[in-house]
C-alpha cells in the first residue's frame, strides 16, 4: 500500500488556518462531550441503543435500530429554525461560518459520532478521529482514502484505513478543519479554501440543511461499517 498526500497549490492565510482549527475543535468538543443541551456522540448513541434494544430481539438488529433514530433525529434538528438560537454564546465560531451552518454542523457531528460508537468504533482511537470531521464534511472513506492516495477494495476499508500510518494521520488531522470550513463556511470563505487545497472540492457545495444531514448519515453508515 502505497501513500502519497496530496500537497495544496497555495498558502492557508493565518486566519484561514484559524478558522479552520476552531471548526475542527468544534467537531471533536460535539462527540467528545455536546455542547450545552446537545450531548456528547456516545452518551446520545447509548440512550438511543438502550430505547432500540426494547423492540429488537437481537444485538444486532438493535444496533441498526439505533442508527437509523439517530439519522432520523438528526434530519429532523437539521429541518428546526432556531435549533441554533436554542443554543446561545455556547457555539462561537469564526467569521467564515454562518450561525445556521454552525448548527448544522453540531447536528452532523454528533449524528457521525453517534453511529461510529454504535458500529463499535472507539471514539477516543485516532483513526476514527481523523475519519469523522471529514464525514462531517462530506467525505466518504472510499473518497478519504483516495484523497490519501490509498487504494482500497470494497470489503477492506476498515482494515486498510487502520492501518494508514500515524504520521499521516496527523497530517490528515492538521487540514481536517479545512474540509469543514469548506463545506459549512460562507461562499467566499469555500472557494477561497478550495482554490487552495484542491483535492477538497467535492466536498464544496450544497445547502446545509436536512438533506445533507441525511446524506451525511449515509455516508457515516459507510465509512463505519459494522
Amino acid at each position: 500500500m502505497t501513500i502519497d498526500v496530496p500537497q495544496p497549490e497555495g498558502r492557508l492565510s493565518k486566519a484561514q488556518a484559524a478558522a479552520g482549527k476552531k471548526v475542527a475543535d468544534l467537531v471533536t468538543r460535539v462527540v467528545d462531550s455536546g455542547v450545552g443541551p446537545v450531548p456528547g456522540s456516545a452518551s446520545y448513541a447509548a440512550d438511543r441503543l438502550a430505547r432500540a434494544r426494547e423492540s429488537a430481539a437481537t444485538e444486532e438488529e438493535a444496533v441498526e435500530l439505533a442508527i437509523r433514530r439517530v439519522i432520523r433525529e438528526g434530519v429532523a434538528a437539521a429541518g428546526t429554525a432556531g435549533f441554533v438560537t436554542g443554543l446561545g454564546g455556547l457555539v462561537t465560531m469564526p467569521v467564515t461560518v454562518p450561525t445556521n451552518m454552525a448548527g448544522a454542523l453540531v447536528i452532523n457531528a454528533r449524528m457521525v459520532g453517534a453511529i461510529a460508537h454504535l458500529r463499535g468504533y472507539a471514539l477516543d482511537d485516532p483513526h476514527t478521529r481523523a475519519m469523522i470531521p471529514l464525514v462531517v464534511a462530506g467525505s466518504s472513506a472510499q473518497g478519504f482514502a483516495s484523497e490519501l492516495g490509498v487504494k482500497l477494495g470494497q470489503a477492506a476499508t476498515k482494515q486498510a484505513i487502520k492501518a494508514i500510518p500515524m504520521s499521516v494521520i496527523h497530517r490528515v488531522n492538521a487540514r481536517a478543519g479545512i474540509y469543514l470550513v469548506a463545506k459549512y463556511g460562507a461562499q467566499r470563505s469555500a472557494i477561497t479554501l478550495a482554490k487552495a487545497v484542491p483535492f477538497v472540492g467535492g466536498v464544496v457545495g450544497g445547502s446545509v440543511d436536512a438533506t445533507l444531514t441525511r446524506a451525511v448519515g449515509v455516508l457515516a453508515k459507510r465509512a463505519f461499517p459494522a
